[in-house]
């Protein structure tokens, strides 16, 4: 197996490390700038006799090896910084979206590609119509961060062991995303009988200012640690054929009352891509969120449309 990754910065390399040492794949690292694939592909290579790691790491500035890969993540784009929102990102990462797809699809078009650059609905909207790839191999990684982080909360709230915590959240990578209290449970007893509702209400609203709450922290940079963990989950579902049930940006075709959209809902990940979307029995108040969330992403859909006509 193999996975290309591109963009060596922290989100890119440490999913690089977190797959060769998880003995998932061979990876080639590709970046623009001069020498940071290499240093950090030979960073983990040396790393490799330590962790006990068997699998190969390249890196370059050369699309040309990533020819036979299985998957392609995309991690290419600028970082957010303080007071940025996902959306300021827009113009510039969609462009950089485009060129990087069009470079994969020239070596590699039989590669499922799995984008995490923000603003993360929209990148993966473009890339599947820059590329031309049938929806089962076109997805975006967030779902299984916001939902990481959302259980991690919960998990801060009532001390308890996060790996106890499922939860779901669903929609637009942002602040329109949609968590499930609902659907969230500890060992199997629903947090909604755990957390006081205000509780549960700010919980809620950390998880959607989840990303941006690092990023005051951080000044510089935004998350990586969170954002590779869920990368690597999905792409050992996928190389595995796990048939995980994650929630995955897909482009959604009915499903859920949506047409035409991309958006976070749970679908099953195998050896083809998004193989199916679940649909999950949402209340009133759950699908008029998700609807919301839905009109936001097309709305920043359209307003990249419009950048592309005025240039």
């Amino acid at each position: 197996m193999k996975v290309t990754i591109v963009g060596a910065g922290n989100v890119g390399a440490t999913c690089a490390q977190r797959i060769v040492e998880a003995d998932m794949a061979d990876v080639y690292l590709v970046d623009v700038i001069a020498g940071l694939a290499r240093g950090k592909a030979l960073d983990l290579a040396e790393a490799a006799p330590v962790v006990g790691s068997s699998r190969h790491v390249e890196g370059g500035e050369d699309y040309a090896p990533a020819a036979g890969s299985d998957i392609v993540v995309i991690t290419a784009g600028k970082p957010r910084t303080p007071g940025m929102s996902r959306d300021d990102l827009l113009q510039v990462n969609a462009a950089i979206t485009t060129s990087v797809v069009e470079s994969i699809i020239a070596v590699a078009p039989e590669a499922l590609l799995l984008m995490v650059a923000n603003p993360l609905d929209v990148t993966t909207y473009v890339a599947q119509q820059v590329s031309g790839l049938p929806r089962e191999r076109v997805i975006g990684m967030a779902g299984v961060l916001d939902s990481s982080r959302f259980r991690a909360f919960i998990a801060m709230e009532l001390g308890c062991c996060p790996s106890e915590v499922t939860a779901m959240v669903l929609g637009g990578h942002g602040d329109s995303m949609v968590p499930l209290p609902r659907h969230s449970t500890v060992s199997g007893i629903p947090v909604t009988q755990l957390i006081p509702v205000e509780r549960l209400e700010a919980i809620v609203e950390r998880t959607r200012k989840g990303g941006g709450e690092i990023v005051s922290y951080l000044k510089t940079g935004s998350a990586f640690y969170a954002p590779s963990a869920a990368v690597a989950q999905m792409v050992g579902s996928m190389l595995r054929d796990e048939k995980r049930i994650l929630p995955t940006c897909v482009s959604l075709q009915g499903e859920y009352g949506l047409e035409d959209v991309f958006l976070g809902v749970p679908a099953v990940l195998g050896s083809g891509g998004m193989e199916r979307v679940i649909e999950i029995e949402l209340d009133e108040q759950e699908r008029a969120a998700l609807q919301a969330s839905a009109d936001q992403v097309r709305a920043t859909i359209a307003q990249w449309q419009q950048l592309q006509r005025g240039s």
